[in-house]
């Protein structure tokens, strides 16, 4: 009792002799001393938020079917019950993260979940039509914006660096394994109740979220003043319009380029347009005094080749996977929920090896550990482009882990890399950054590599169809449903041209899968020559904390080759607290 009480109160940089070792290094770095002990209770809260957003921007795909019956959905009004969330999402990300650096994380955070959580309700209460279901999407869109940067950003200001390792790694976990459990839990619902469920299970995990999040989740009044919570950044309404149009047109562009034609008037025009409001938005930041976006982080290689890194891996595999299902039901015979349940060894294997990545980190780096994460990525997207109609699952099995194994490699040091070039008190910046990467990088996955699948299935299949009428042609070229339609409406005479669709589908994956490798590893190149070593003290402070035994060490020094290998200073270390001057702060080596 003696104890606790004076320590609640010591100032930030100022440690108390009778703390820990950690709690003074936290301390000195700008955090105080009970944000510091609930640390991993706010972690819990953060990826119970971050679920259930990652949740349900997978879980709808399952439902589709149920919904073309029951709402009477087109194949486009079915399309945008996925769109119109990621739209609105990805268009949101920086005007809600730069809200909240100035106003408050925690508030962003929980009115977020309460957008998400009456989103749900309406969906359950209300909604019977498919245009009522593409605005409740945009509006659970909007919710996902709120929260989902603002989990990461919160994250970096209440673990010491020495730690944020391992809390990156148990967040990345968090949203890779909630991506793929998505449809799983989608599938089990569907099976015993109606597509409504869907929906409803986001309102308890909403409400305890936000109770939770009343209670172990900082507010400004706990955050040491620019620790990052409220009152630093700016709001710049015109970065905040041309980010919102420039990402929303981009994106938009991608989405209708599967439909318009990647040559068409309208495609090239909302490219142009999207890239010129983007153009515009990065003029803007650069002169305006108060920038939503520092333009200048991007000058850091190892900040650049982060946020590079991440949206060409996100680029491959979200581009791969997204076809995966639709393989695994209509060319291996699979339910939807066993294709879900056959995904989901990417999702054991985050969670198994993401929070021991912070001992990869500290034993060879964050440069080795993201490079050899995305060279099995490559070796498991080439293990899946060897697929053929005929293969067993353990096939699938042994890709997906490799694939997988990769990815829990790769993000957490990627990401953490990422933020720690960003200053605390602007770490929503560097979060929405992070965001937007994977979104644009999914979003150009789907696009390309969707049309590298559907192309060399159509040129595939075509040299089957000679004497075939052209709009029966048309039919079955256009899509692997159509294809398997025609085959199967000519009974026993059209079982070689099934095999025919399914080997020409096959075909169509296996190139995508080769374009998929192939961009993964330019890559793992530019993270190679761009991303920095870290110095032996950081390796043995990490390597320390994830054994157990967590060092009190905080070093800020790390080896930037950009630098002409000097010591360069951690943004983190130039926070409140830190060291400015370019010496170890409290905690480090040099103060032992």
């Amino acid at each position: 009792m003696s104890r606790v009480q004076p320590e609640a109160q010591v100032p930030p940089g100022r440690p108390s002799p009778s703390m820990t070792d950690d709690e003074r290094a936290a301390v000195a770095e700008g955090i105080e001393l009970p944000v510091y002990r609930d640390r991993w209770k706010t972690l819990l809260v953060l990826c119970l938020a971050l679920a259930t957003v990652m949740l349900a921007n997978t879980s709808l795909g399952v439902a589709l079917p149920v919904l073309s019956v029951d709402l009477g959905a087109t194949t486009s009004q079915q399309q945008w019950f996925n769109n119109a969330f990621t739209l609105v999402f990805a268009g949101l990300l920086f005007t809600a993260s730069a809200m909240a650096d100035r106003y408050g994380r925690k508030a962003m955070l929980q009115a977020g979940l309460v957008v998400f959580g009456l989103g749900s309700a309406y969906v359950w209460l209300f909604t019977d039509s498919s245009t009522e279901l593409i605005a409740a999407r945009a509006v659970l869109g909007v919710g996902a914006a709120m929260v989902m940067p603002v989990t990461l950003s919160i994250l970096t200001s209440v673990f010491p660096r020495h730690q944020r390792t391992r809390a990156v790694a148990v967040w990345a976990a968090v949203s890779g394994a909630g991506t793929a459990l998505g449809p799983v839990i989608s599938g089990v619902l569907l099976e015993f109740y109606s597509w409504q469920s869907v929906f409803v299970i986001n309102i308890p995990v909403v409400i305890v979220g936000v109770a939770l999040g009343v209670r172990f989740v900082p507010g400004h009044r706990l955050v040491a003043a620019g620790a990052g919570e409220g009152g630093h950044g700016g709001i710049d309404p015109g970065g905040a319009v041309l980010s919102t149009l420039g990402i929303g047109t981009v994106v938009y562009a991608l989405i209708q380029a599967e439909h318009n034609g990647w040559a068409s008037p309208t495609t090239l025009g909302l490219l142009a347009a999207g890239l010129v409001l983007v153009a515009v938005f990065v003029l803007w930041e650069r002169r305006v005094k108060d920038p939503m976006l520092d333009m200048t982080l991007f000058r850091d290689k190892a900040f650049s080749a982060s946020a590079l890194s991440l949206t060409l891996v996100f680029f491959a595999l979200i581009g791969v996977f997204f076809s995966l299902s639709l393989t695994l039901q209509l060319v291996f015979g699979y339910s939807p929920l066993m294709a879900s349940v056959a995904m989901l060894p990417v999702s054991v294997m985050m969670v198994l090896v993401s929070p021991q990545v912070a001992r990869v980190v500290a034993r060879f780096g964050p440069r080795t550990t993201v490079v050899s994460g995305m060279g099995l990525a490559a070796l498991g997207m080439g293990i899946l482009g060897t697929l053929t109609v005929d293969a067993g699952y353990w096939h699938l099995l042994f890709g997906l882990a490799t694939v997988s194994l990769g990815i829990a490699l790769t993000m957490p040091p990627a990401t953490d890399m990422l933020m720690s070039k960003v200053p605390r008190e602007r770490a929503g910046m560097g979060s929405a950054t992070n965001d937007v990467t994977r979104e644009i990088g999914a979003s150009l996955g789907i696009a390309v590599l969707g049309s590298v699948l559907g192309s060399t299935y159509g040129s595939r299949l075509s040299e089957s169809l000679t004497g075939f009428p052209e709009d029966v042609r048309e039919t079955a070229t256009n899509s692997l449903v159509g294809g398997l339609g025609v085959a199967q409406s000519l009974g026993e005479e059209g079982t070689g041209l099934l095999r025919e669709v399914m080997e020409s589908w096959m075909d169509g994956v296996r190139v995508a899968h080769l374009a998929a490798t192939v961009l993964i590893l330019i890559a793992a190149v530019v993270a190679w020559a761009w991303l920095p070593r870290v110095a032996e003290d950081m390796r043995r402070n990490v390597a320390a904390a994830g054994s157990g035994a967590e060092d009190a060490t905080s070093s800020t020094a790390e080896t930037a080759e950009s630098g002409g290998g000097q010591p360069e200073v951690s943004a983190v270390a130039n926070g409140p607290g830190g060291a400015e001057d370019g010496r170890a702060p409290a905690g480090s080596d040099a103060g032992e």
